[in-house]
């Protein structure tokens, strides 16, 4: 007798991860909203209150909304079901986005720091006092707005929206800079206006380091960078388990979404009947799928005991 077909605990499996989407894609719509009032707040009172700090955090929050529904776009075509033309599923679109996103944050530094240096070796006004409350607001929101969306990330496993949760953070950073910028220009007084200047070039360096750092781990993910040990472990683990297989030969696995599509060659009895090996390769990768291992598909190749494939990594 035939085994029964497979399919619905990869049908399962995705539905999870589109799950996760959702998830996400309600959580980008939610800072879409938040980045764009703060984003109004800080460049208007960052024009009345001659603050150019304020003005300049207020135009990285409009790029907030820009990043935010590039999350919110990558993570819809993540979820769409795969297709004849794209067997693999589209859960590249994920980190492409991470990828523009956090070049996203460099460009920004770089146009703020030179328009910082101008103000600086320009005379202006000081920052009026109450730009000060301004920016005790904008930090909090900001900095909760980036731990929930750090949290939610992590949680359904999206570079994307880890690092447009970065973006906020690095806000925030700004936000927080021209809060010491403006406070020493106010203390000093005249001659001392070009503090809150100094400030916004203190915090594109903050955001140039966050965006290098993001552009990398987007790039790795790309270009199927190996998981975390402990996700590579928790895989051959769940394999191990499974009745009939006493090893694992070979295990590879890279990222696709907001998931992993696993590679694995497991050993089994070298005497056993091929349909005996082929039960054991579905229970193998029915096990990985109803993991908490984020597993969107797996390949189970099937080892004799004992036999070491040319060119495998064992152990």
């Amino acid at each position: 007798m035939s085994p029964p077909p497979r399919t619905s605990s990869v049908d399962a499996a995705r539905a999870e991860a589109a799950a996760n989407a959702v998830r996400g894609m309600g959580a980008a719509r939610m800072a879409i909203v938040i980045s764009g009032l703060l984003g109004a707040v800080k460049f208007t009172a960052g024009v009345l209150g001659h603050s150019y700090a304020l003005i300049a955090d207020g135009i990285e929050s409009l790029v907030d909304i820009v990043a935010s529904i590039a999350v919110w776009g990558g993570l819809k075509v993540a979820a769409a079901d795969p297709s004849q033309r794209f067997p693999y599923g589209y859960g590249k679109a994920e980190p492409l986005v991470g990828l523009v996103i956090s070049a996203g944050l460099v460009c920004v530094a770089g146009v703020l720091a030179v328009q910082s240096i101008h103000e600086i070796r320009a005379p202006h006004l000081g920052p009026e006092p109450f730009t000060l409350l301004v920016l005790v607001a904008v930090v909090a929101v900001k900095e909760l707005l980036f731990r929930w969306l750090v949290k939610t990330g992590k949680e359904i496993g999206s570079s994307a929206m880890q690092s447009d949760a970065w973006h906020h953070r690095s806000d925030a950073l700004t936000s927080l800079a021209a809060f010491v910028g403006i406070t020493i220009a106010l203390w000093g007084g005249k001659g001392y206006e070009a503090a809150d200047d100094w400030a916004a070039l203190a915090a594109c360096g903050l955001i140039a380091f966050n965006g290098v750092r993001l552009f990398r781990d987007a790039l790795g993910e790309i270009l199927d960078a190996a998981p975390p040990a402990e996700t590579l472990q928790k895989i051959r683990d769940v394999a191990a388990g499974v009745a009939g297989v006493t090893g694992i030969d070979d295990c590879r696995a890279r990222k696709s979404g907001l998931g992993w599509l696993v590679d694995i060659h497991v050993e089994v009895d070298g005497e056993m009947p091929v349909r005996e090996g082929h039960r054991i390769a579905h229970e193998v990768k029915d096990a990985l799928l109803a993991s908490d291992a984020a597993v969107l598909d797996a390949l189970v190749h099937i080892e004799p005991s004992g036999f070491v494939a040319p060119g495998s990594a064992r152990g």
